[in-house]
């Protein structure tokens, strides 16, 4: 067996073979010990698909749970049973506690896997589980109580000896407070909500007046994620790494660490790019930070799956910061690097069975990396909803072996206000990094997702970054880099050279289908019959190439004006989403999304583009046809997106100056600031506080500060 293929079952392929399975997990995995008849999964989406897929290995009855607006979800259609809790709002549903308890009555289930977010890391939660003779396939509600709020934790963590971070011992009571604890800490902090996660209920501040604002919208964020409004206050280590170690614990007393997770690469203290192991940590401190987290671990007799999140700094000192009491968004880059189904081992835990493994038996083996694909804009990161209209995910062909998928969503699924707009983690292996990320970068560009805005070109841009390759990352990776933010790929010259090749062929196989549709013989004054030849100027931006093509025995050969030949093979189809074509010896991925009339809209290097195809005498007469001018709307604050309007922090007739936050919207759980987009004076104000709002509404309108002198 090579060494990849080896590497590729570690990794688990779970809808893979049995005997790939047992050899996967070592004979462990496949063990006849008794755990449960049925599980109850209190979560929705990805990860409750996630955890179906090892109920299903393990022989064990699933029950899903769902809101109206899940009602028609992947992962309800792939359970056993599912049981409906409610209308879509979150607080209505997935996060009322009565509705979930009345589902595992129904369904007569014997264990609940809580997943990520929502009810898992109520301890609350675990208790009532407890009282009514049902296993909570996570920590005890005790251990949930004190690791579960950061608070709490941190004073467990002083007590364990783990290196934490110099902060206020206690909740911030309010405003005042919060802001006198700063100065005193000394500026920056951090205010986080105690019971928060995913980066809900986090805010940086700098000086008094972003505190003020920060307690605001960290208070806000947490009441609405998790129903617990309770912030705390430390230090905020500048320019960090941010690593964590992945526990499991046993009922017996035994705790294992699988290794560190490199999650450094993060956007409003939200992951999007992890992998393991990390390029920065030495065995001496890996072996340093996993002792601590399993000192933590066992000082709260801690049981299940946990990780421990530390700061590290450039001196590669760590700083406990909290542990999350559940199920890491993030874990497949664990199962990929050391082999452990980290569910079933949750599962088996729960049901009393010792864990799998000794710490002797967990090793590095290979190299994952993990992206985290959103709905959402990747310039400004503001969530993006709808109905996927393509969704094909690049798994199944050559050089895309070592990909794994995790998502619950397929083609026509909707992508809904009310939850985390994530669509799916795509999680690439090698025997090295580089492997690694060259395959996470032929996935990215082999992904068809149309219907929504998604993150995928910043996903992009990130691996294919050369610090991001040489690991020089911090939790600053991204401001650094785009301090304006992301304005999308800027193409090389060579890549403009393989865009129009392309952008020429997929133009010519159209007019070659236009001449022999309803058996029309008449072709287009620019081409001949075969072999065909053409003259054509294609527009990229505001580059112009004046190139010809032909067919030969090598394949389409397009001439640039420079005399260069740059021949492409290709099996592409029209209206196909994805074209793999072969230019000069190199394999290139065009995604063709649409076309009106000559223009054709493209994606390539992650990023869309709109490339026009003219003959030359088109060409030419455009040259006198006037460019429309866009409407000018830079005086118009709109909807990036549907939510809820939180704030109006002005009034009609106020002067404003350009930046200044004048409305809150929330929208997936967050807090969406909106700013001024000029100086100038309120002219109208359309919504206020509560209303709802479509994406694209006009909420307020400005009139400039010129005009009102």
């Amino acid at each position: 067996m090579s060494a990849l293929l080896s590497l590729s079952r570690r990794c688990i392929q779970l809808e893979g073979p049995r005997q790939a399975r047992k050899q996967l997990f070592r004979g462990y995995a496949l063990k006849s010990d008794k755990t449960f008849d049925k599980i109850l999964i209190a979560n929705r989406g990805e990860i409750a698909c996630r955890v179906m897929r090892t109920c299903k290995e393990m022989g064990i009855k699933s029950v899903a749970i769902y809101s109206d607006a899940d009602a028609q979800s992947v992962h309800v259609r792939m359970a056993d049973e599912a049981i409906r809790i409610g209308p879509p709002v979150a607080t209505e549903s997935y996060l009322n506690m009565d509705a979930v308890l009345d589902a595992v009555e129904k369904s007569g289930a014997q264990a609940v896997h809580p997943g990520y977010g929502f009810l898992s890391e109520k301890s609350v939660f675990a208790a009532a589980l407890e009282k009514r003779n049902v296993a909570f396939i996570g920590p005890s509600s005790k251990a949930l109580s004190v690791m579960g709020d950061k608070i709490e934790s941190k004073r467990a963590a002083h007590k364990a000896k783990v290196n934490t971070i110099p902060g206020h011992d206690g909740v911030v009571k309010n405003v005042d407070e919060a802001i006198k604890l700063a100065n005193e800490i000394g500026y920056p902090v951090m205010l986080k909500a105690s019971a928060g996660g995913g980066g809900k209920g986090m805010r940086i501040s700098y000086n008094d007046q972003q505190t003020r604002e920060g307690f605001y919208l960290a208070t806000e964020e947490a009441k609405t994620a998790v129903k617990d409004d309770r912030l705390l206050i430390e230090k905020y280590i500048e320019k960090p790494r941010h690593i964590e170690i992945q526990l499991l614990g046993d009922k017996l007393g035994n705790v294992i660490y699988l290794n560190e997770r490199e999650c450094s690469v993060q956007r409003r203290n939200q992951k999007v790019v992890e992998e393991a192991p990390s390029t920065f940590l030495d065995p001496a401190t890996r072996r340093a930070m996993g002792e601590q987290a399993v000192s933590l671990a066992k000082l709260v007799n801690y049981t299940s799956a946990g990780t421990c999140e530390f700061l590290v700094d450039p001196r590669r000192n760590f700083y406990f910061l909290e542990m999350n009491t559940r199920l890491q968004v993030e874990h497949p880059v664990t199962e990929c690097t050391t082999g452990v189904d980290i569910v079933r081992e949750m599962i088996r835990v729960a049901a009393g069975l010792p864990l799998s493994y000794q710490q002797k038996d967990i090793g590095i083996k290979g190299w994952a990396v993990e992206s985290r694909v959103y709905a959402e804009d990747p310039v400004r990161f503001l969530p993006s909803t709808g109905y996927l209209s393509t969704y094909i995910e690049p798994k199944g062909k050559k050089g895309l072996e070592n990909v794994r998928i995790d998502t619950g969503i397929v083609e026509g699924s909707t992508i809904s206000m009310y939850y985390d707009p994530m669509i799916s983690k795509l999680i690439t292996y090698g025997n090295t990094r580089n492997e690694a990320l060259a395959t996470m970068k032929k996935a990215l560009d082999n992904y068809c997702i149309r219907g929504v805005n998604h993150n995928i070109p910043i996903l992009r841009e990130i691996i294919t970054n050369p610090r991001f390759i040489a690991g020089d990352i911090s939790t600053y990776f991204l401001k650094e880099e785009y301090p304006e933010g992301f304005k999308g790929h800027v193409l090389t010259p060579s890549e403009k050279d393989e865009l129009v090749v392309a952008a020429a062929f997929m133009h010519v196989k159209r007019e070659e289908l236009n001449t022999s549709f309803l058996n029309q013989e008449r072709l287009s004054s620019d081409l001949d019959p075969m072999p065909e030849t053409s003259k054509l100027v294609i527009s990229v931006g505001k580059d112009k190439f004046s190139i010809k093509t032909s067919w030969g025995e090598d394949g389409f050969t397009v001439t640039m004006e420079d005399g260069r030949k740059m021949t492409l093979n290709t099996d592409w189809c029209v209206g196909e989403p994805l074209m793999v074509a072969e230019l000069n010896g190199q394999e290139i991925s065009v995604q063709y999304d649409s076309r009106r009339g000559r223009r054709l809209f493209l994606r390539y290097c992650g990023n869309k583009y709109d490339v026009v195809v003219h003959d030359v005498h088109s060409a030419e007469f455009m040259k006198y046809v006037p460019e429309k001018k866009a409407e000018a709307e830079g005086n118009l604050i709109k909807a990036p997106m549907p939510g809820l309007v939180k704030m109006i922090a002005c009034k009609e007739g106020d002067s404003v100056e350009a930046g200044t936050t004048v409305v809150i919207l929330e929208a997936m759980k967050m807090q969406n600031p909106l700013f001024a987009p000029i100086s100038g004076v309120v002219k109208a104000i359309y919504y206020k506080k509560n209303d709802s709002v479509s994406e694209d509404d006009v909420i307020m309108e400005f009139v400039p500060e010129s005009n009102t002198k």
